[in-house]
């Protein structure tokens, strides 16, 4: 059920004139007589003619490269429609168009560590690096990965690497060995870059033995390049081929930085999925396509201009990592975190917020939400006077959410919750700096992207719940699965619901005002008595009562039906017995519908997630019903699934 829904927060129409976007529909009004008014009509104008719109938005992004005389190839095969099928450009290229000695990229390190790089300086550490690189036979389509945190080495290195024409791929340090060599033992790198330690929550964890065991297991490697970070004068002669960054760097002077462009659709990254289900899927991304969908989505969704100070709390090993370096193409100044973002004290990312003169704040909801439960008022604290816009992905965010925001944070800002996915390395559905930010909702499907929702007979509907889906090619689709020769996993993973019809595996809602909800991903959807729940809808109702910091909930196959059982983690001192648990019934009874109500509610100590921090109620799921879970090391938390092993409560 979707609430009586509340406006709150429109642009002034001074800022909504001045918005990249709005110049942007001139430009194409002018030139491709798109005849746009408004969103909306530049959406529809968008997706009806693909061609027009991303080649316009080729020329509004400035990219800096070949285009080809052919805009679109094949443009009804889905899977198969080519974008810019002659077109040549190199990623880093585009990254490093700004020059001079104002910052390019700003880190913190928790408390520990600060560093700062300007346009000119960065450019020299790429060029550097590339030439080690190249001296040691790095050249297009090799791969170059790291285990590396969210540093500005590792955007120095991922832009040394594509430079050359390599592919970059990534993962955290929290990794443990079986699950980089998950990842990276598919895709066999000829050079790996990590560090020697990081910060955690005001810890210092060194991880040489894990870069040693994998280095050990990765037969490709010619050289491991190793960042000093928790350590400067570390001893790395326990790692095979290991050289220290400054000296694989050397002495002398830059050389001159060049580009090796490449097809528009070769590979840049290849990123993985969670995993939690098996082995993760090598999912590779193009140059081109995703360039492209980062440019759009940065200055026409986000508003992203050049000189502003962008910022997403994010590791190495979530896609927003990669959407947050893009930044750089729209010649933004990108504000790198890395650690705990409670540490050494809870408004930390505000205090930088602040310091930094932050423009766009990117977090998860689960922070906005934890932020929430503790009462912080960031707003009665802080200044965040620069801060334009604040996006929220990750998990879905609640309308709680959205009032905690700007009731606490900031009123005048865009609130932008976006959802896309690795899949795509971007968003389906985002921002819109022209339009309203609604309570509850994501403002608006992405420009370029022909985004329905499907009922289960295929057909597109609004106001209703279903599929989120896509029926037209867009740039950014994955070019390939890594050894997935024939195309078939691919196929299977996004085509097999409808044919030459993208789906996406959430289940969402589109509202009257052109923006979405989305409920939860649909293979986590409940069933009880054949009818469809959304998860989110039960998180939302349970996480505003103050006892409980945070829930899971689950089918359980049960008397040839399903029943909701709903795991919470309590607070500090609370206790489950009969009168909370009949709280938390009434709650769910009251704000959704007798049929959410769960059959058990069971407290746990702990929540398993992901290594980007999305709880896993797929591995739950199999947990309780005795099926094993195939690859726990996806898991940041992997012990605490045995808190949902053979529980007696769910065998009455």
């Amino acid at each position: 059920m979707t609430d009586a829904v509340t406006k709150l927060w429109e642009p002034s129409p001074e800022r909504a004139a001045a918005a990249q976007i709005t110049a942007f529909m001139q430009k194409a009004n002018a030139e491709s007589g798109a005849g746009a008014s408004d969103y909306d009509s530049l959406w529809q104008w968008s997706v009806d003619n693909p061609e027009a719109f991303w080649a316009a938005l080729w020329d509004f992004g400035g990219v800096i490269g070949e285009k080809g005389d052919v805009t679109l190839s094949d443009p009804t095969a889905m899977p198969g429609a080519k974008f810019f099928p002659n077109g040549k450009v190199n990623f880093a290229e585009n990254l490093l168009r700004r020059t001079g000695d104002g910052d390019a990229l700003v880190f913190w390190g928790e408390d520990k560590v600060k560093l700062r790089y300007s346009w000119d300086e960065t450019r020299a550490q790429v060029a550097k690096l590339a030439a080690a690189l190249k001296a040691d036979g790095v050249g297009p389509g090799d791969r170059v990965a790291a285990f590396m945190p969210n540093m500005p080495q590792t955007i120095i290195a991922m832009l040394a690497a594509t430079s050359l024409g390599a592919v970059w791929s990534s993962c955290s340090p929290d990794f443990g060995v079986q699950g980089v060599m998950d990842r990276f033992g598919q895709i066999e790198p000829t050079v790996l870059v990590a560090v020697e330690g990081y910060f955690y929550a005001t810890k210092t964890i060194d991880i040489r033995d894990k870069v040693a065991a994998v280095a050990d297991q990765l037969p490709t490697l010619k050289r491991v390049l190793v960042v000093p970070y928790a350590n400067a004068a570390p001893d790395i002669s326990g790692i095979k081929d290991a050289v220290m960054w400054d000296a694989y760097l050397g002495d002398g002077a830059a050389p001159e930085l060049s580009f090796t462009r490449m097809p528009f659709n070769d590979p840049l990254y290849i990123m993985f999925s969670s995993g939690t289900t098996g082995v993760p899927k090598c999912i590779v991304h193009g140059i081109g396509g995703t360039l492209l969908q980062h440019l759009k989505e940065h200055k026409l969704q986000t508003d992203v201009r050049p000189g502003d100070r962008v910022f997403y709390f994010t590791t190495c090993g979530w896609m927003m990592w990669n959407w947050l370096v893009s930044g750089l193409a729209a010649e933004a100044t990108l504000l790198l975190y890395d650690g705990s973002p409670f540490h050494p004290h809870p408004d930390i990312l505000f205090d930088y917020a602040d310091a930094e003169r932050m423009t766009l704040f990117g977090t998860s909801a689960k922070y906005i939400d934890h932020l929430k439960k503790i009462e912080r008022s960031p707003k009665s604290t802080h200044k965040l006077d620069t801060v334009r816009a604040m996006t929220s992905t990750g998990s879905p965010l609640v309308p709680e959410g959205f009032d905690y925001v700007y009731a606490e944070i900031k009123q005048d800002i865009q609130l932008a919750s976006i959802s896309g996915g690795t899949d795509i390395v971007s968003c389906f559905v985002l921002g819109s700096p022209i339009s309203p930010v609604w309570r509850g909702e994501i403002q608006k499907r992405g420009l370029g992207m022909a985004v329905e929702v499907w009922n289960d007979d295929g057909k597109p509907v609004v106001g209703e719940k279903g599929e989120l889906v896509c029926t037209k090619p867009f740039p950014c689709m994955p070019i390939y699965f890594w050894n997935d020769p024939e195309g078939e996993k691919f196929k299977a993973a996004y085509f097999e619901a409808w044919p030459g019809v993208w789906c996406h595996g959430d289940y969402v809602e589109l509202t009257k005002h052109g923006g979405m909800i989305i409920y939860g991903r649909s293979d986590a959807v409940l069933n009880p008595g054949g009818v469809r729940i959304g998860t989110a809808e039960i998180y939302r109702q349970v996480e505003q009562m103050p006892q409980v910091m945070e829930a899971l909930v689950i089918g359980q196959d049960w008397d040839n039906d399903v029943r909701v059982v709903l795991f919470v983690r309590l607070a500090e001192g609370v206790t489950l017995d009969d009168e909370l648990i009949k709280a938390i019934k009434t709650k769910i009874r009251t704000g959704c519908t007798p049929r959410h109500v769960p059959a058990k509610v069971l407290a746990v100590t702990d929540i398993p997630r992901t290594k980007s921090g999305k709880i896993v109620e797929l591995a739950v799921r199999n947990v309780v019903h005795g099926r094993p879970v195939k690859n726990v090391e996806a898991l940041a938390n992997p012990e605490a699934l045995e808190e949902y092993r053979d529980r007696a409560e769910l065998a009455e």
